[in-house]
């Protein structure tokens, strides 16, 4: 099973609360384990421009403004754009299946500070983590839903709190009718 450009879309009885009711893009899996940025948490004391400002990177008018997220738990002191495919930096950016990509350098956000850069993109801080075999184990405890392949236009709609909703309503299922309780059949 590869998971690589899929999304993860908590269930409500989700026993982590750092996780719950988030919407993760996979951007790696293999048999060494997994790495995914949380897309629908944003992070509420910093914005991009503070961020910009904490690094020292100057903006120019003609600047963007993107979206920080909380990405995971692991590592919060790192940031990851999460961007459409039509940027990349050389030998640091990541190809992400299904049509993103993932740039960990300071040059995006130079790039995005200029104006420049990706047409689409939101900058998370930390990533979500799994072990060797964890996620399989996660899915098959039915912690989290799976959607093959991540829509461009959910990943990066503006309203970051409807993004479960909608991921869920996208795979044709009401939310309300999701238990808190998992369980077999």
């Amino acid at each position: 099973m590869n998971l690589s450009g899929a999304v993860l879309i908590a269930m409500p009885g989700m026993g982590d609360e750092r996780f719950a009711h988030s919407v993760i893009l996979i951007c790696a899996h293999s048999p060494e384990g997994a790495m995914g940025l949380v897309v629908n948490k944003p992070a509420r004391d910093l914005d991009f421009h503070g961020l910009l400002e904490q690094l020292e990177i100057p903006e120019t008018p003609e600047g963007r403004d993107i979206r920080v997220l909380l990405g995971g738990p692991v590592e919060r002191g790192r940031g990851f754009v999460l961007h459409s495919p039509d940027y990349e930096s050389e030998g640091a950016t990541m190809e992400i299946e299904g049509g993103f990509g993932m740039t960990a350098t300071t040059d995006i956000l130079k790039a995005l500070a200029e104006g420049k850069g990706p047409s689409r993109a939101i900058l998370a801080l930390g990533y979500s983590g799994w072990g060797p075999g964890q996620l399989e184990e996660e899915i098959a405890r039915n912690d989290w839903l799976t959607l093959d392949r991540a829509s461009a236009d959910l990943i990066f709609a503006e309203e970051d709190g409807a993004k479960w909703t909608r991921h869920l309503r996208h795979m044709g299922i009401d939310p309300m009718s999701l238990s808190a309780t998992a369980g077999r059949a």
